[in-house]
């Protein structure tokens, strides 16, 4: 493999412990309909990390709720899911090493977050936590992440055998893999069953071994 030079990340659960925080928002929001839905949302949600809230607000009410959702009300969603989430995700804990790896290598290598979270509110929580500088670029919802991971290639002519895809998620495994280029799992005890059969991917569990595994 040739020197890796361009490192596109997921942001939640790969450089910020925040999974959680989201999932129990995501609860919150549904429990007011029931408990029953609160946990068909929970179980979706982890199974399918790094899609976009939009996605899951539209998908959620349409499947367990049967309502049809417009724009509208898909933004009044999300406005809250953000009140309820931005400062957990500001103040969360990294994953361990993971700034020290940011701050070390940003002259290194050209680094990108791809997340599922909205653009604005990753670049203010990006900023709050005193790394926005780190990265050429900071891509996220309402656009997907085989979208910003084609936009990129494109953008700054990426050499696909230079270039990792770092996440948590089978979306940013999908992505990954759809444009050619290797994906690297940050394992967790939530998506190891997810990616057992999965082979031929790297595997880290903090930048501790991230960082000796690149270099």
């Amino acid at each position: 493999m040739k020197r890796i030079k361009n490192i596109l990340f997921d942001f939640d659960g790969v450089i910020v412990d925040s999974v959680n925080i989201k999932t129990e928002a995501f609860r919150r929001l549904y429990q007011e309909f029931s408990d029953e839905i609160a946990n068909k949302v929970v179980e979706h949600h982890i199974a399918n990390g790094g899609m976009s809230r939009f996605d899951k607000f539209r998908l959620y009410h349409k499947e367990f709720l049967e309502i049809k959702i417009g724009e509208p009300e898909v933004k009044h969603l999300s406005e809250r899911f953000s009140r309820l989430v931005k400062q957990g995700v500001i103040e969360a804990p990294e994953i361990k090493g993971s700034h020290t790896f940011l701050n070390d290598y940003c002259d290194v290598y050209n680094m990108f977050i791809i997340t599922g979270t909205p653009t604005d509110e990753s670049k203010e929580i990006c900023k709050a936590r005193n790394i926005y500088s780190c990265f050429k670029g900071i891509y996220g919802s309402p656009e997907s992440k085989d979208y910003w991971t084609k936009y990129l290639i494109n953008k700054y002519n990426l050499i696909i055998e230079e270039t990792i895809f770092v996440g948590d998620a089978l979306v940013d495994y999908n992505a990954a893999i759809g444009n050619g280029m290797n994906f690297w799992l940050r394992v967790t005890e939530e998506n190891e069953l997810l990616f057992r059969n999965i082979n031929n991917i790297q595997r880290f569990s903090d930048y501790i071994e991230f960082t000796e595994l690149i270099l």
